[in-house]
């Protein structure tokens, strides 16, 4: 029995939404498509991936455990008629831990335009501050939303279409105490490659992208991708003994975990309990016997799953 975390993928990143139909809607306005929903009557909940996946998109109508990419959108029955409920965004105390999510788009200039056009918010147009080149709009819940350019920006100005289906869900954002800690989690325990480094000294910040890319060498770009990871470290607060980031999963609750699916989950399990992980929930808790959660140093859920493409040579 043995597990190749070269076969691993960072399948997908979990928000917690008030209303589904109202979130479903602004994330297909994105170009992202409805890939698979899970009803959960008997527990009151239901799950929703989101995904792209048009004839161009990197994994067109590829199972949803068999991809990178995914959004899972959690609705709890009732929140949706709940004044007083609101999602945490991850960027306000109590609650900060979770940053953002980030598409990459054709056209910046005009895909932010569309997105005003259908009466979506920003928590930062491209107009605004100094960085020219990066947006950040807001879903429902106000979950932000980074929206990058795969062209230079100066070449598309003055471009007034934009075509979503050449969108991509390129990576996730969560916040780190001590980068040395985490980096060390992701590369040696979850088997990710450190794709490249963003060092900010003068801002105090340095931003690492991590991810599946067998050879990767920190040189990567990441830009053509899904199923990326960025850690943001903010200097000094590994210093701090008392400081900790907010998982998401205790109130106030937004963001619920990451998620990874390995070749073998039962050999995968076993190579993490050598690896002296921290447990969420094992294999053998509770009634669902196909689904793990470890954690990692800054206490952040990462569900372990089956990819079905190596069913045969995993009992489950």
């Amino acid at each position: 029995m043995a597990t190749d975390t070269s076969k691993y993928k960072f399948n997908h990143s979990m928000l917690r939404v008030k209303d589904p139909h109202r979130s479903v809607k602004f994330y297909e306005h994105l170009g992202m498509s409805l890939i698979q929903k899970i009803p959960q009557p008997d527990a009151k909940f239901d799950l929703y991936f989101l995904a792209y996946d048009s004839p161009t998109a990197i994994s067109p109508k590829a199972p949803w455990y068999d991809r990178q990419g995914i959004l899972e959108l959690t609705h709890n029955y009732g929140t949706e008629n709940d004044p007083d409920y609101k999602p945490a965004s991850g960027n306000s105390d109590p609650g900060r831990g979770f940053g953002h999510v980030c598409i990459t788009v054709d056209n910046i200039q005009a895909a932010c335009q569309r997105i005003e056009d259908a009466g979506y918010k920003f928590q930062k147009k491209l107009s605004d501050g100094r960085m020219r080149h990066v947006a950040f709009a807001l879903d429902p819940d106000d979950y932000w939303v980074e929206i990058v350019s795969d062209n230079k920006v100066e070449d598309t100005e003055g471009i007034n279409e934009t075509d979503p289906s050449t969108y991509r869900f390129n990576h996730t954002m969560i916040r780190v105490k001590d980068h040395s800690k985490s980096l060390r989690f992701y590369q040696d325990i979850l088997g990710m490659s450190l794709l490249r480094t963003s060092e900010s000294p003068s801002s105090g910040f340095n931003l690492y992208f991590l991810g599946y890319v067998p050879g990767a060498n920190n040189d990567v770009n990441t830009k053509p991708l899904e199923g990326v990871l960025e850690l943001t470290w903010n200097y000094g607060t590994e210093k701090d003994e008392g400081f900790r980031y907010h998982d998401g999963n205790s109130e106030p609750q937004g963001f619920g975990h990451l998620a990874i699916s390995v070749d073998d989950l039962d050999a995968a399990c076993q190579r993490l309990e050598e690896k002296g992980v921290s447990w969420k929930k094992r294999l053998t808790d509770g009634r669902m016997k196909n689904v793990a959660f470890v954690l990692d140093p800054d206490g952040y859920w990462i569900e372990v799953v089956q990819n079905e493409r190596y069913k045969e040579t995993s009992k489950y």
